[in-house]
């Protein structure tokens, strides 16, 4: 059983931006088990070239994922909303196991059922090296 992740569609501006936040926040715990309870049992994803299906193989692409971009912390911000779907921008920062910083920018494209799980997925994602200082997003 799934269960219901308030706000559901059809969404309003406000709702859309509750959804965006709690997806931000829940990202930023950095917890593979936790995230993917937003997303449907057969949820399909793509990630850049990857393309998943199914809440096991997010929580086995976000371990992988945090193992690689330490650090990590992540801004969302909706872009657009309608019925029962949501499009976001969205950047994060991360360092690798050497120390190296990067900023990835992207947009996601968000499909929801009638319970608020996200059904579907799609982002378009692309990586910038940067210096620790020019870091904006600060770690809490």
């Amino acid at each position: 059983m799934s269960g219901t992740r308030p706000p559901v569609p059809p969404f309003t501006e406000e709702t859309a931006r509750q959804k965006v936040q709690a997806a931000e926040d829940a990202w930023n715990t950095r917890d593979p088990h936790r995230v993917a309870l937003a997303y449907t049992e057969d949820s399909e994803w793509r990630n850049r070239d990857v393309f998943l299906t199914g809440r096991p193989a997010i929580v086995d692409f976000l371990t992988a994922k945090w193992r690689r971009e330490l650090g990590y912390r992540l801004r969302k911000e909706l872009w657009a909303h309608t019925g029962d779907r949501i499009a976001v921008r969205f950047e994060y920062e991360y360092h690798d196991e050497d120390g190296r910083w990067f900023r990835a920018y992207g947009n996601e494209n968000w499909e929801f059922d009638a319970d608020g799980l996200m059904r579907r997925r799609f982002a378009s994602i692309n990586d910038l090296a940067i210096t620790a200082d020019e870091r904006r997003i600060a770690l809490p």
